[in-house]
């Protein structure tokens, strides 16, 4: 109740009521001055009391009644400016506000107004910077590639061809002391095990080095939907999909989002200990969003620095803004994870 007093329609109300005081402040000292000086019969205390009464009665109805109507639009023009900065808040840039007066607040308005279309701009010149940053990549890409191949074919011959190579000379020595000496060739045999075991390690790791990390050229969603099907096979985890067809968006938006998604999922798989995680892609209003949740086990945002720096949530959010974007996480011990990302169309 106290807070509503302080709003500006209150504030109306109060400042004709000051007025109202101080006129019968003034009223008030004339009347005694003329009672006291001249004397007149008409003019008694009794009726300066009762005319001084009335005036305040009927004065307050009066300025309770024109502040609140007059106050009516300023009220309205002041929700008007509100619900702007909100808008621009939540990255709808093309939200506008427009007055008819000529007064501070509507210079208020216009101002507001020039400020969203410089958010707009600097969205668009941040779209238009990551998709030539996004061809610069593709370029540094293909040198990267080249050298790649150069240095697994080096890691291929120095460890894999290698050990393949020591198993051979050991299977060979083997079968020659075999029926001569079964104790050494157990021993032999223990050691070629123990070599090919760890030669399908390195492989492992050099398939898995392999693997790509990108859309290679497919849509958001197909990439979203075959990189759940790969998880589905390797992780007892139920997932639940809402993914909607976003039209407009360059390759370089659909790379950084893809990027997001499978960090986030990565982090769930690693940390989160969840069973189930929903994923959520749709159009609204001008703008894309894009949710990604989960049932784990969840953490304090708020504390727990080291998780907060595992958790890739920096990189995550860095790459949201390099879209011109907003990026939120809400989180809770034992409420799970929830990723919401806003990106303007």
């Amino acid at each position: 109740m106290l807070n509503r007093l302080n709003t500006i329609r209150y504030t109306y109300i109060r400042s004709h009521l000051y007025g109202l005081f101080l006129n019968t402040v003034t009223l008030l000292a004339i009347l005694l001055s003329i009672h006291v000086i001249f004397e007149p019969g008409w003019l008694s205390a009794t009726s300066i009391f009762v005319f001084v009464l009335s005036y305040m009665l009927i004065g307050f109805i009066f300025s309770f009644y024109v502040g609140f109507k007059s106050s009516g639009d300023m009220k309205d023009r002041m929700d008007y400016l509100s619900v702007l900065i909100t808008q621009l808040s939540r990255g709808n840039y093309s939200s506008r506000v427009y007055f008819n007066e000529d007064d501070e607040i509507a210079r208020i308005g216009n101002e507001l107004n020039e400020l969203g279309e410089k958010l707009q701009s600097q969205v668009k010149s941040l779209q238009r910077m990551a998709d030539e940053k996004s061809e610069y990549a593709k370029s540094a890409h293909k040198a990267a590639t080249i050298e790649e191949r150069q240095r697994l074919a080096r890691d291929l011959h120095d460890a894999i061809s290698q050990q393949l190579f020591a198993l051979t000379m050991m299977t060979q020595a083997t079968l020659r002391v075999m029926e001569k000496d079964p104790v050494l060739a157990k021993t032999q045999l223990e050691e070629i095990s123990s070599t090919a075991i760890k030669a399908q390690t390195e492989m492992r790791a050099l398939l898995l080095h392999l693997r790509p990390v990108d859309l290679s050229g497919e849509p958001l969603i197909s990439g979203i939907h075959k990189l759940v099907e790969e998880l589905k096979q390797k992780c007892p985890i139920e997932f639940h999909l809402q993914l909607e067809e976003v039209d407009g968006i360059s390759q370089s938006t659909e790379e950084h989002l893809f990027r997001i998604v499978q960090e986030s999922l990565s982090n769930t798989l690693r940390h989160a200990n969840a069973s189930e995680v929903s994923i959520e892609i749709t159009r609204s209003k001008g703008e894309m969003f894009v949710h990604i949740g989960d049932n784990g086990q969840g953490f304090d945002l708020e504390t727990d620095e080291r998780k907060k720096t595992s958790y890739g949530l920096k990189t995550m959010k860095e790459r949201c803004e390099e879209l011109g974007g907003t990026f939120a996480i809400r989180t809770k011990q034992g409420e799970g994870t929830h990723i919401d990302i806003r990106i303007p169309l």
